[in-house]
């Protein structure tokens, strides 16, 4: 009897495609869901019931380990909503999923959080390693019970992770050093603003400075490069302060690089002024920084498709799950440059899958 797993072969396409032209769920070409149309309509393939129901029953499950969202913060929602479209992909491959949420301030957060996913017994786990000696403690339990993890957004060296799923930061780093360059003057100075957590728990964070820093000394570009630690980005008095105070006494900075997904607060701290003679750069199409692309206060974001990280990380498991295999251990996503633009085509619902 012919399965979807032949169709899948014969179409030359994944599983789960197939499975979404079978349930009209969207998300194929009409190219290949002609194809596979074609295809089944020459087996005669028709869904069983019985073994649909079968396959609905839990095989596998899979954890996973991320950061929080809230109003002032919404880049994790994007890598949210791309696990709950991942998995509703997977569950007629009896693939359940669980999501566990920590404070990404909080080292205590993200083992206690851990603890209550252990509970569960997952299959694997996908994990953002957000604090670097939790994530030792945490990968030590997982190797003890012989369960398989993947790093997700961050990826840290020295770890046996069967895969990386996120952006190449150093790469990303190294175009928004040259994005910086080509829009100010050749000479300027630029500003490199640092939260007290990015310097020491994000190696996402660490990786894009030196990226930027890199494109300049590797194309032996003579610009004075500073760097500004802010303790709390949340806090605006002290960042309105420390900014402003830092530009009167540097007047010739033409360029603020944030490595982070927080420009629009670096933005609400700026002189009006400021925002006219200075170029910024930073990273995520979160609905605030996309205001501020468009208003003209930013002059690029750099996106590292975190919907898609989301989704792709649950795809690249389920995979390994049901076939014992990885089809890259290291997957980067594309480098978006966003402008002004051509913001408005990038952008995708990244938010529809979720219920609140």
């Amino acid at each position: 009897m012919i399965t979807i797993k032949d169709i899948a072969k014969e179409a030359g396409v994944s599983e789960g495609t197939v499975d979404r032209v079978l349930h009209n769920r969207g998300g194929v070409s009409k190219k290949t869901e002609a194809k596979i149309k074609t295809i089944l309509d020459n087996h005669n393939f028709t869904v069983n019931p019985i073994a649909s129901a079968l396959a609905m029953k839990n095989k596998y499950s899979i954890a996973a380990l991320i950061p929080e969202y809230n109003d002032s913060d919404l880049f994790w929602k994007a890598p949210y909503s791309g696990i709950i479209k991942g998995t509703e992909d997977v569950k007629t491959f009896g693939i359940k999923v669980n999501i566990f949420t920590f404070s990404q301030n909080t080292p205590n957060s993200y083992i206690n959080t851990f603890n209550d996913l252990l509970d569960t017994k997952p299959s694997a786990v996908i994990m953002v390693p957000n604090f670097s000696e939790e994530t030792e403690q945490i990968v030590s339990q997982l190797e003890a019970s012989d369960i398989q993890y993947l790093f997700l957004n961050i990826n840290i060296e020295g770890f046996n992770n069967i895969a990386f799923v996120g952006q190449d930061a150093y790469m990303a780093g190294y175009i928004a050093g040259k994005l910086m360059y080509l829009s100010s003057n050749k000479t300027a100075e630029f500003l490199i603003i640092q939260t007290r957590y990015n310097i020491t728990k994000n190696n996402a964070i660490s990786d894009r400075i030196r990226g930027f820093n890199d494109y300049f000394l590797k194309n032996n570009i003579q610009s004075d490069i500073n760097t500004l630690k802010i303790e709390n980005l949340n806090d605006s008095l002290e960042t309105k302060e420390k900014i402003n105070d830092y530009l009167v006494k540097h007047p010739e900075t033409k360029g603020l690089f944030v490595p982070s997904s927080r420009i629009h607060v670096v933005v609400a701290s700026l002189e009006k002024r400021d925002l006219q003679d200075i170029e910024l750069v930073g990273f995520d199409n979160t609905p605030q920084n996309i205001s501020c692309l468009l208003n003209d206060s930013v002059s690029f974001l750099i996106s590292q498709k975190p919907f898609d990280q989301g989704y792709e990380s649950i795809r690249l498991l389920s995979d390994y799950l049901l076939k014992n295999e990885i089809q890259s251990n290291m997957l980067y996503l594309p480098i978006d440059i966003l402008t002004k633009e051509n913001v408005r085509y990038n952008e995708r619902n990244e938010f529809m899958y979720l219920d609140t």
